[in-house]
């Protein structure tokens, strides 16, 4: 088993959906193959957003692979429920300090090694996986061993290790692991969905921030962790906590044009739709690569909302 960077575009002509499965041609087979059972991290190769650099999004842990049935060129990495899990904060895939995250893309002159940078699945060492997770939780300074600690190389070989892997600190490998533990993923999650909807319930288009800077909005999952709804802001959505309240108990819903659905149980929707946004539809994020995907839609539809 190795780690491994994943290359994702939010607009890829593959069938990707990052926290679910990855798409890629058969000339990736070995490499992906080599990742089964070990954790892998996004890497976004668009200058988008605003962030005027490339770097890495988000992490996972690869469970096994298969066949594309309609495409026999073409395989699926799965991901593991419950394992993707995206960055608090982005990580430029370039430090000022020790260069290239990914050592392997560092050429002698300094100059970036194209070549490797342009394989869409490349492997990536324990400690350069190590720095980029390091980096993508600054919140966990508590947690993670310091920076420089690292880049020193004084964890040659730490990471997401398994129990069959060799590791060298067992107090690190354990520290490592409370980044991924469900309070971290509550926080980094709230952070995402909020930061998506500006803070702003997407239904109502209300917008508080108390005394100390918190916002009122929740960040709801559409499809609950419970039943392996996973942690990526397109399974999300901010909601007011009146409007979370009566979406996680099925009482409203939405289409998958974001159209806002009231239940035929709810006794007084008169007084609910005023709730709501003049033309009846949820907000959609800035970003339309965050937006409610279509398929954690209809689980909530068929499994939550009460018709």
């Amino acid at each position: 088993m190795v780690k491994g960077v994943f290359t994702h575009s939010s607009e890829s002509r593959y069938n990707d959906q990052p926290e679910l499965r990855y798409h890629f041609p058969q000339r990736y087979l070995k490499a992906a193959n080599a990742c089964v059972d070990d954790w892998i991290v996004y890497y976004s190769p668009k200058r988008n957003l605003g962030r005027g650099t490339l770097g890495y999004e988000a992490i996972a842990k690869l469970s096994d692979i298969s066949k594309d049935v309609e495409d026999p060129d073409m395989f699926y990495a799965n991901i593991a429920p419950g394992s993707f899990l995206p960055f608090e904060s982005f990580v430029p895939y370039k430090d000022e300090r020790v260069g290239y995250l990914e050592s392997g893309l560092n050429k002698e002159d300094g100059s970036v090694n194209k070549g490797k940078m342009g394989w869409s699945i490349r492997s990536v060492s324990d400690l350069d996986f190590f720095r980029i997770v390091a980096r993508g939780f600054p919140e966990e300074a508590a947690i993670l061993p310091r920076a420089d600690n690292v880049d020193s190389g004084r964890f040659p070989t730490v990471g997401f290790k398994e129990e069959q892997a060799p590791f060298v600190f067992e107090t690190e490998r354990t520290r490592i692991e409370q980044t991924i533990t469900r309070p971290v993923r509550d926080r980094v999650f709230r952070s995402r969905v909020l930061d998506a909807y500006d803070s702003r319930c997407a239904l109502s288009g209300f917008k508080f921030i108390n005394g100390g800077g918190r916002a009122e909005a929740e960040a709801a999952h559409i499809k609950p962790v419970q039943d392996n709804g996973p942690d990526a802001v397109q399974n999300g959505i901010a909601l007011s906590g009146t409007v979370h309240w009566m979406f996680d108990r099925g009482l409203i819903g939405l289409r998958d044009n974001l159209e806002i659905l009231v239940s035929r149980q709810v006794n007084n929707p008169n007084e609910i739709w005023q709730l709501f946004n003049e033309d009846k539809k949820a907000r959609a994020p800035a970003d339309p690569s965050l937006r409610p995907h279509p398929s954690y839609l209809a689980w909530h539809r068929e499994n939550c909302f009460k018709h």
